[in-house]
């Protein structure tokens, strides 16, 4: 049973005869509700219910049988006995609906019926099934300390008095014992079926989270690649509509870079489409930069029009793991778009310095423009972006205005050998 339980939720319909309607109630809540708005009786409850009501029948019809010998019990109080147990026997059918109800209406009748007996046992147990300790517990603490005053009243006459206490007493607490157990068994397959619910939901949950970071992760890849191609395309396109009248060379280098620069943002757009396609970025679209692509970046941004100092003190850019130049590459490129944008015509200073075991430093530094410049919309997100991808690398990354009005992007990236 407990193997079915743990399947989902939609095969249970096809096997919902095999359990009690109290769990399927709790494994489904759409599940339909019968009368008094409780669930139906499955195919196993009516099994179970009319195998305790034969049980309540064969002991009150063995109990009668017992009085009907017993020359000390009246013929009238044995008529009354006999029409409680059947009364008793009858109620055992709404065992389900009132279990606490019938279990304490049971004690006093059982004061007066011996027939009853039998029900009473059912009752009692059907309570431990389906109510906490603390109510079986009292109830069956009161019918132990009664059972002595019982047998007293009216002596049993095949046993003698303390066997016939004893084995009541036994027989009450392994039916309130066998009770608790089929209650803990249920609790316990509705507890793992809940523990196998939050497992589905917690790993639907980190699925989401991982699609999550992953289009975020794509997000700052395209925001770091195209930004600096689409900077390019902006800045020579702006000179050929304010300078139309520009000598043809300049005109023709400028249409060159706007042609290259397209070309690469389109090589670059397909080389993210194909990561989404491929799921892996080493094995997708065209090697990634790493710090040995340093001089054709600062090529790239004088080709321009900037002007760029590179200090690359680094010995062997080939040394330096390929994550931490990528990151580096990045950063750099990052700094270089956002002078391009905010300070044109200012010098840029691009320094890498390191070594392994003390790690990488970079930083992309500008002084204060030349003259007035337009106010650029930006958001911000790109050095937020390069925030985060230096702390997710193990280092970090410092940002902000400089006293002369310039502006520096620093970054440590950890380099082990």
């Amino acid at each position: 049973m407990s193997g079915a339980l743990a399947e989902p939720a939609h095969v249970l319909p096809a096997r919902r005869w095999l359990l009690p309607s109290a769990v399927v109630a709790e494994l489904d809540p759409d599940a339909g509700e019968g009368r008094f708005g409780r669930p139906r009786r499955t195919v196993r409850d009516w099994v179970v219910d009319f195998g305790c009501f034969l049980l309540a029948v064969v002991i009150g019809l063995a109990a009668a049988n017992t009085l009907a010998h017993d020359p000390h019990t009246p013929h009238s109080l044995a008529v009354v006995d006999q029409c409680l147990g059947a009364l008793a026997c009858g109620a055992v059918w709404l065992r389900r609906r009132w279990p606490l109800g019938l279990a304490v209406a049971m004690v006093p009748v059982g004061l007066v019926s011996n027939t009853a007996g039998g029900a009473g046992m059912v009752a009692l147990f059907t309570l431990a099934v389906h109510r906490p300790f603390k109510f079986v517990g009292w109830l069956a603490g009161v019918s132990l300390v009664l059972f002595p005053f019982i047998f007293w009243l009216r002596p049993d006459p095949d046993m003698p008095y303390l066997v016939a206490v004893t084995l009541t007493a036994l027989f009450t607490v392994a039916v309130v014992g066998w009770g608790m157990f089929v209650r803990s068994k249920r609790q316990l397959m509705l507890s793992l079926r809940d523990r196998a619910r939050r497992a589905e939901t917690e790993a639907s949950l980190r699925a989401e989270q991982a699609q999550r970071l992953a289009r975020e992760a794509i997000a700052r890849e395209m925001h770091d690649v195209l930004a600096h191609r689409l900077t390019l395309l902006s800045v020579h396109a702006g000179a050929l509509e304010f300078r139309p009248d520009a000598p043809q060379e300049e005109v023709a280098r400028a249409a060159g870079v706007i042609r290259e620069s397209a070309h690469e943002a389109l090589q670059d757009l397909r080389e993210i489409i194909g990561v989404l396609r491929a799921g892996d970025s080493d094995e997708a679209g065209r090697p990634q930069p790493t710090l040995a692509a340093f001089d054709g970046l600062v090529t790239e941004s004088r080709s321009a029009g900037m002007k760029v100092v590179l200090d690359n003190r680094v010995a062997d850019p080939a040394a330096v793991p390929a994550s931490v130049g990528r990151t580096a590459y990045r950063i750099a490129q990052e700094g270089l778009t956002n002078a391009r944008k905010h300070a044109p015509g200012a010098e840029v200073t691009v320094t890498v310095r390191g070594a392994s075991g003390d790690g990488l430093t970079v930083s992309v530094g500008n002084p204060a423009p030349p003259g007035d410049v337009p106010h650029v919309p930006g958001s911000g997100q790109g050095l937020i972006g390069l925030t985060e991808r230096a702390t997710l690398a193990g280092g970090w990354l410092k940002h902000g205005a400089e006293g002369d009005g310039g502006f520096l992007v620093h970054a440590w990236l950890p380099w082990t050998g």
